[in-house]
């Protein structure tokens, strides 16, 4: 039905513009003239809206297109992004696994002369009474209560309890704890104790006799049946004078970063 319409409508028109052909073939030039000019100053501005519309549709048609186009490069840059962030996270995993590698390696040269156990910490308890790790090593790696625990820098403390897979370390700031030490430059040994409150060591029972001095290197006597001797502990930060000369005692400050340590060795022997 509608196309029988457009049919009929196109017969008119064709008709009415050889109407107007016969009409303008058979009127003089002046006149002509005139009905042109009356006839450019109807049509021109519907031509000129007519193209106007044309060219505002074309754009929007590119215009949404370009917009489809956007919407998937924004996709596309979605999955890149997804992707360098998860190679990003691998890399930071392999990274740290080899860091960790180095430091056991670094460790177990250094203290080439005991039987270790490599670890690192998994969780930890740091207060003002308490200083415990828990490492992810336990009975069926070896590891037994009183072991020594050490890293890089120096003395970290013993174990306490063990489980199956992980164990319990108390470090040598803990209040419960003392290691029996020597200062650099003294002969006998004093007992450092964990601070309250502070990552430090107060090391009483000087003799009275023995100059302690502060810079002096403080390390393991031997003494006391856990820790071996000559494992490194700190330095003396303050000596304190009392009143009472036997009650003088110093501050050892440790050298190891408990707040940032993260992989240690268990001594076996």
């Amino acid at each position: 039905m509608n196309k029988k319409k457009g049919g009929a409508l196109g017969i008119i028109i064709t008709i009415i513009i050889l109407i107007i052909l016969v009409f303008l073939s058979n009127t003089d030039t002046q006149k002509l003239s005139y009905i042109e000019n009356a006839v450019s100053t109807i049509i021109m501005p519907i031509q000129n809206g007519l193209t106007y519309l044309k060219n505002k549709i074309s754009g929007n048609n590119d215009f949404f297109v370009e917009i489809g186009n956007l919407k998937q490069e924004n996709e596309e840059l979605k999955q890149k992004n997804i992707e360098l962030e998860q190679s990003l996270r691998e890399l930071e995993i392999v990274k740290a696994e080899n860091t960790t590698l180095k430091e056991y390696v670094n460790l177990t040269d250094k203290y080439q002369e005991y039987q270790s156990i490599p670890a690192y910490i998994i969780n930890r308890n740091i207060s003002n009474y308490n200083s415990l790790f828990i490492i992810n090593v336990g009975a069926k790696d070896g590891v037994a209560v009183n072991m020594t625990v050490i890293a890089d820098m120096g003395l970290v403390g013993h174990i306490v309890e063990v489980n199956d897979s992980t164990a319990k370390v108390q470090t040598i700031i803990d209040t419960a704890n003392s290691v029996s030490s020597v200062a650099s430059s003294s002969k006998n040994s004093v007992l450092c104790r964990g601070m309250l409150g502070e990552k430090k060591l107060k090391a009483t029972y000087i003799e009275t006799d023995e100059t302690i001095i502060e810079g002096d290197s403080v390390e393991t006597s031997g003494l006391g049946g856990i820790y071996p001797k000559g494992i490194h502990i700190g330095t003396i930060e303050k000596v304190v004078n009392t009143q009472n000369v036997t009650d003088r005692y110093a501050i050892v400050k440790p050298d190891v970063d408990f707040n940032k340590i993260e992989t240690v060795l268990v001594l076996k022997n």
